[in-house]
Order: structure tokens, then sequence, then C-alpha cells
């Protein structure tokens, strides 16, 4: 078969499937993958480092047979290790950084049989809401190239919707699994605190706000990802609940008649744009449509005080973050190499006593408690994902040299996605909408803590009702 003409019309687990059947040969998938990344990458800049000789070299050695046999997957360019293998955190400091280790997340990944492909692009430290580096260069959208695929995980999703990977790893801290698999018309689950692991050595990230998990184009690849990844390892600090049963099993289970809660006024006051109200009340009335309970309401907190506790924890990290990869590069951290906001913004938090960073993780925790009762009165809470469609490039920028001008705009496009991250809880979002010039914008549920399975259940049941597979971005495999 002419496998790049077929390549993108398989999700991870339909690749994995014809591998298994010796249909195809793995290295027949990642030469295929290399293939479409090379035709689409100049235009989008999604992925910036190769790992093909890692895994054609576990392709030699024999792949495990696991549920991903074969399956290219693209690592986002911070927190996940692969010994010996350069971590840049897209940042001039950061350049050439490696640790001695795997892991533990790519240990898993491993024993599941993916194929360690490339590497994908990300804002400076992770830290913004778009991915603009001037260490790598902006990732653009494949369905509008001038604008945001979003961020921090803008690369990963960006080689996702363009069909260069099915899956990428990425991570979440205030919402950046969520905010680029919305700006780019992919499916985008944030997990529980707890469910994924950190190690083998370090700890939590963020003090536990940031989750690591996946960017997919169906969501039995993040169901089947999330089984073969979660899971407590000894030295965490954070546990999830367990499981019921595999979260693939539950992509296909009906979720019953749930009871939603929908929103789509801004928590923190910040304007909505009408293309983003739209799609939540469209969801809203496929929900009905579909049987379930669906209702106006909202948790009562204020998004305002969230974002400044968001903030000042993003600051002192980034001073810290700093510090850390000064030391272990050996450069001296300046204005120079790192991007204007984030400087300014590492000075800001460098000023802050510690009983800033107290206060915040005081509030994180009082805030999970305030609004646990609400997602025991409703099983989802349905709102738009971002505040507006993904912006030109430009718009939100790490090079600010204003960082509260930077910080006021960055909240105000993520006005939905912080409280689950403050609070550990899981969210996802579908993509449902498009605006009027044909830009994704995406549907966030979120979740009681530790129901990832009620999230899989109603997402298999909507992409089931509404499938969004067969929209393409204009710059992707489908249309090289």
């Amino acid at each position: 078969m002419q496998l790049f003409s077929d390549y993108a019309n398989y999700d991870g687990l339909g690749l994995a499937e014809l591998v298994r059947t010796r249909q195809v040969h793995p290295s027949e998938v990642l030469d295929a993958a290399w293939d479409t990344i090379e035709k689409l990458n100049p235009r989008i800049n999604a992925i910036v480092a190769s790992m093909r000789s890692i895994a054609e070299r576990d392709i030699r050695l024999g792949l495990p047979d696991g549920p991903f046999k074969g399956v290219p997957i693209a690592l986002k360019d911070e927190y996940l290790f692969y010994s010996g293998f350069p971590c840049d955190f897209s940042s001039r400091l950061g350049e050439g950084t490696t640790a001695p280790y795997d892991s533990t997340l790519i240990q898993r990944y491993r024993a599941a049989g993916l194929l360690i492909t490339a590497k994908s692009n990300l804002p400076e430290f992770g830290a913004s809401v778009t991915t603009e580096p001037v260490a790598k260069g902006a990732c653009n959208n494949p369905w509008d190239l001038g604008h945001t695929s979003g961020g921090s995980s803008g690369g990963s999703a960006a080689a996702v919707a363009s069909g260069m990977v099915p899956v990428a790893y990425a991570n979440d801290g205030a919402g950046s699994i969520r905010i680029p698999a919305s700006c780019t018309g992919c499916f985008g689950l944030k997990p529980t605190r707890g469910r994924t692991p950190t190690g083998p050595v370090d700890g939590e990230y963020w003090n536990g706000l940031v989750v690591q998990h996946a960017i997919a184009r169906t969501v039995r690849d993040s169901a089947a990802l999330l089984d073969a990844s979660d899971g407590w390892e000894p030295g965490s600090s954070h546990a999830a609940p367990g499981k019921t049963g595999p979260y693939l099993k539950d992509v296909s289970t009906p979720p019953g008649r749930l009871r939603i809660a929908v929103s789509t006024i801004s928590p923190a006051g910040t304007m909505v744009d009408p293309s983003c109200i739209e799609a939540a009340q469209k969801a809203a009335r496929l929900c009905r449509d579909l049987g379930h309970e669906v209702e106006e309401d909202a948790p009562n907190y204020s998004g305002q005080e969230l974002a400044s506790h968001i903030a000042n924890l993003l600051a002192i990290h980034l001073a810290h973050g700093i510090d850390q990869l000064a030391a272990a590069t050996g450069r001296t951290a300046s204005a120079s190499i790192i991007e204007s906001a984030h400087f300014n913004l590492s000075e800001y938090g460098r000023s802050l006593p510690a009983t800033t960073l107290l206060a915040a993780l005081e509030y994180f925790g009082s805030l999970a408690r305030q609004v646990a009762p609400f997602f025991q009165r409703y099983d989802l809470w349905l709102t738009p994902t971002l505040g507006a469609p993904p912006v030109k490039h430009g718009v939100i920028t790490a090079n600010d040299p204003d960082w509260r001008r930077y910080i006021e705009r960055y909240f105000a496009f993520i006005p939905f996605t912080p409280l689950a991250n403050a609070a550990g809880l899981p969210s996802m979002t579908l993509p449902l909408h498009h605006d009027s010039s044909g830009l994704p914008i995406g549907i966030m549920f979120t979740g009681r803590f530790g129901a990832e399975d009620t999230l899989f259940r109603l997402a298999g049941q909507i992409e089931q009702a509404t499938p969004w597979i067969g929209r393409k971005p204009p710059v992707s495999a489908w249309n090289p």
C-alpha cells in the first residue's frame, strides 16, 4: 500500500492495528510520519528536533506488544526527559540541557510500543498561551498560518491537527493542553491531579497545577494513552482516585443522563467573543438532544482572584526555573537571552516574599473546597474553552516589555481553563465549532475530581453524534 496517502487517515490505535496484523511495518509508519513532517513543517514549524534515529533503533531492537506498537508520538520539549537527549524548554538559556535518565512517562510510553519520533515546539519555558518563542520561531496554526496554534503545547497540537503524528505529549498548568487543542481543532484532556507520573526525579510541577497527558485527534486515542500512562508511582505526593475500568472502554459506554451546568460568562468579568458563546450554546443544545439535563449555572469564585494568584505563582516559578537552567548550562540569565515579558515577570517574582507563594497555595486549596459542592450537584460544567478564537501572531507575546499588559491579555484569552488546574479537576476540550473565518472553537467540559470516566463517556457519545474527524485544516496531510 502507498502508506503516505493513507497514514494520516488512521488514528494511533488504527495504525497500531495495521502493525499488529502485519499489514504495515513500524518502519513504514515512521517513514510516512517523517515524509509528512518534512512536507508540512516548513510552513507550520510544529517540530523543532528529530528523534527519528531513536525510533529507528527501537524498531531494530524490537518494540513491545503494547496498544500503540509502531505509532509515532511527538514530545513537547519540556519536563519530559529522554536520557541524554536535549530538552531546551524552548529557550536560549536552556539550549542543550539534558538529563541522565528517562522520565517515568517516557518509560510508560515505550512500554506501550510508541515510537519516540520528534520534539514539538512550545513557548519559552512553556510559560505562555501562544507559541512564539524566539529560540525556535512561531508555530503556525494549520487552519490559518497567521494565527496562533495556542500554548503552551502549541507544537504538539499543530503536529496532531495537521496529520504529522496522531498523538503528541502535552502538559497543562493553566490550560496548556486545552488551549492549543481548542485553537487547532483537536481533542485535549487534562487529567485529574496525580493521575499521571512526573518521576522518577521530579516531584511536581507548579506545585501540582501542571498535569501531563496528550493531544489527540480521536477520543479513543486519548483514552487508550491515559490507560497506558496513568497510575501512582512511589514518591508521588498526589494520587488520583483509582479508575473503575479501562478508559478506552468508557469511550463506547453510554454516559447515562448527566446533569450539566452551562455558562458563557467569564469568571473574571472579561469579554467573551460571540463566536465562543455561540459554540457553547450549540453544545448545550446538543447535550439536551442527547438526553442530558442542562441548565445555566456556574461555580461561585472570582476568576480575577484566581488569575492574580496564578500570575504570582508563574512569576515565582519563572525566577526559580531560570536559576535552575542557568546553573545547569553555566549561562548567565539576562534580558539579552530571555524574552522581555518573561524576564521582567521573573524579576517581579524575585521581589515577592515567601508569603505570596504560601497565600497562592492556600488559596488553591480553599478554592478546591469552595467549588466541590457545585461538582456534587452537577456532573459537568460546560463552557467555551477560550475567551476568543485563535489570536493572530503578536497579539499575546512574551516579547512584550510590559509584563502586566502581557499577563492581562494572557488571562483574558483563558478565563475558563485555570479553575481545573487550581482545583485539580479533570477537564477536556472538544472541537465542535468553527467561527465565520473557519478557525476552530473548542468547547470545554470540566468534571469532578477523579471523574475522567464521565468525561470520556460523554466525549465518545458526542464524537459519535457529531464526528469531527472529517474536518481537515487547509495546511495538512490531507491538503498538502
